[in-house]
């Protein structure tokens, strides 16, 4: 399997052993991102509004960075320590996505790092 490592400047580098997102073929896997800003490396202020925001700029700087969109997007998983802000994502994630929209899933988890409120990954399948 050739395995194509997908970085960029314009979302939070890894903190771990793992990458922005990896290219098979085709298709990028996303690692998640939460909401910090790439710039200062802190999660940024605010709401869940401003959290999802956040997280769906830095997922979309990957994208670019591997030479996809948006309109890419097979898959989406959304991680929320509060599943009261459902309907608040989902406004956000209208902002960015069109219909067709991408197949998704939204779980609940007891926390995230930093604080966070949300965690997004993704699946990106280039033409």
């Amino acid at each position: 399997m050739n395995r194509q490592i997908v970085a960029t400047a314009d979302a939070p580098k890894a903190i771990g052993p793992y990458s922005q997102a990896v290219r098979c073929g085709s298709t990028v896997y996303f690692s998640g991102q939460t909401p910090i800003d790439p710039a200062t490396g802190a999660l940024v202020a605010g709401d869940i509004t401003a959290q999802a925001r956040r997280v769906f700029e830095n997922l979309k700087a990957v994208c670019a960075a591997a030479d996809g969109s948006l309109a890419q997007v097979a898959r989406v998983g959304i991680y929320l320590t509060d599943l009261a802000n459902f309907a608040a994502v989902n406004a956000v994630m209208k902002e960015y996505f069109a219909e067709p929209f991408p197949a998704r899933s939204t779980i609940g988890v007891a926390s995230l790092p930093l604080n966070a409120q949300v965690e997004i990954d993704m699946i990106l399948v280039l033409d």
